[in-house]
């Protein structure tokens, strides 16, 4: 027998590998996963009793569409290869699909979650659209249908705008970039709407709309932006992103763009609504100025004169007449007082036989001389001086 050295025999070992498994299909889990700075990827798949080194360099590895994540279930599609210096054996990745499930819906959950995890998705992020943009700008396939039915809606809504349109990839490998470059410099163009997107496809013709330098582009802008990407049942990261989402690009010029004909309709109504306020107004402050000139009318001066001048007139009708009755009271008096004078003047009171007593010239009673006290007695033809000489009580 032959005796070979050790590098003829791995020679031999790797000729019989690589040309025995040339493609293998190969289910397992992810373990001990490096990412190089080369860009390669070493890992390890295993299942329940045994361990296979595996390799992605670097082409193959920059065309996953997800993260390899630890205990991550897979299938490797790739050729067994022999490292000669070490003699051991490990397979050549071309592809890995996650098991169960495709690589664009993993690598679309993985992302979504990532960028809903830095905030992305928040409502508090969103940025609100104009009611009456006068400028927006369209970053589409110049050549698209999508981009005919976006014009089309414009022009049919509300054909008072600017609308510039940017050409860009939006399928393909270089599409991402080349969408998420345009996104950043139209931002600074003074656009008061970006609205960015494509018709409908497969998950993988609308890729470009989930890749995260989009989100980036996206979610930094200062622009306003609307996703407007595939048909309604289209998910794409973009679309989370966004400030406004809308179902398909027709559908997101039917929502940021007012319609003509509504205006109008609108602007009849707040036309009729204005002149009836104005009317309503107009009628209240008629009233008012009618109850102004009412109260002006009720305290104004000159009917404050006139009220005062009335009441002068009253006064003085009032006084003519009081001093009337108060003349007419007193001669009533003077003449009763004249009648009781008369009644009782002492010609009128004295009669024959009889005499009027007084003493100091008031009339008294005689029953309250006393022994030499001096009176008169006077009748109405003559007058005594008398003197109480004696007197008796009867």
């Amino acid at each position: 027998m032959q005796t070979l050295s050790v590098s003829s025999l791995n020679e031999q070992i790797k000729t019989l590998l690589e040309t025995s498994f040339t493609r293998v299909l190969v289910e397992g889990e992810l373990s001990r996963i490096t990412f190089h700075n080369s860009g390669h990827i070493y890992f390890t798949l295993k299942d329940s009793s045994s361990t296979l080194s595996a390799v992605m360099f670097r082409g193959n590895a920059s065309k996953l569409k997800f993260q390899l994540e630890e205990g991550m279930k897979v299938i490797l599609d790739g050729a067994i290869t022999l490292y000669k210096p070490r003699g051991s054996y490990q397979i050549n990745c071309f592809d890995i699909q996650p098991s169960g499930q495709g690589a664009l819906a993993l690598a679309f959950e993985q992302l979504k979650q990532k960028l809903q995890d830095k905030g992305y998705f928040a409502l508090e992020s969103k940025k609100e659209l104009p009611k009456f943009p006068q400028k927006i700008a369209l970053i589409t396939s110049a050549t698209s249908a999508a981009l005919q039915d976006m014009l089309r809606v414009a022009q049919n809504r509300y054909k008072n705008i600017e609308i510039d349109i940017y050409d860009v990839l939006v399928q393909g490998d270089s599409a991402a970039l080349s969408i998420s470059n345009t996104i950043g410099y139209v931002d600074t163009r003074g656009y008061d709407i970006i609205v960015t997107g494509r018709g409908g496809g497969s998950i993988e013709d609308l890729w470009a709309f989930n890749e995260e330098i989009v989100a980036d582009a996206i979610f930094k802008a200062s622009t306003p932006i609307v996703s407007a990407v595939g048909h309604e049942i289209d998910n794409v990261i973009s679309d989370f992103c966004a400030d406004l989402r809308a179902p398909t690009p027709s559908a997101a010029m039917e929502m940021i763009l007012p319609d003509t004909n509504e205006l109008y309709q609108y602007m009849d109504s707040l036309s009729t609504q204005l002149t009836q306020v104005v009317t309503q107004k107009i009628h209240n402050k008629k009233q008012e100025i009618q109850h102004l000139q009412n109260l002006y009318a009720q305290y104004s001066i000159d009917r404050k004169i006139s009220q005062k001048l009335d009441e002068i007139q009253h006064l003085k009708e009032n006084f003519t007449y009081a001093v009337e009755n108060v003349l007419k009271t007193a001669q009533n008096q003077v003449l009763n007082l004249t009648k009781m004078l008369e009644s009782s003047h002492p010609k009128h009171r004295i009669i024959k036989g009889f005499a009027q007593v007084s003493q100091n010239a008031k009339v008294i009673d005689i029953s309250s001389l006393n022994i030499d006290d001096e009176f008169n007695v006077m009748s109405d033809e003559v007058n005594i001086k008398a003197k109480v000489l004696e007197k008796e009580n009867i």
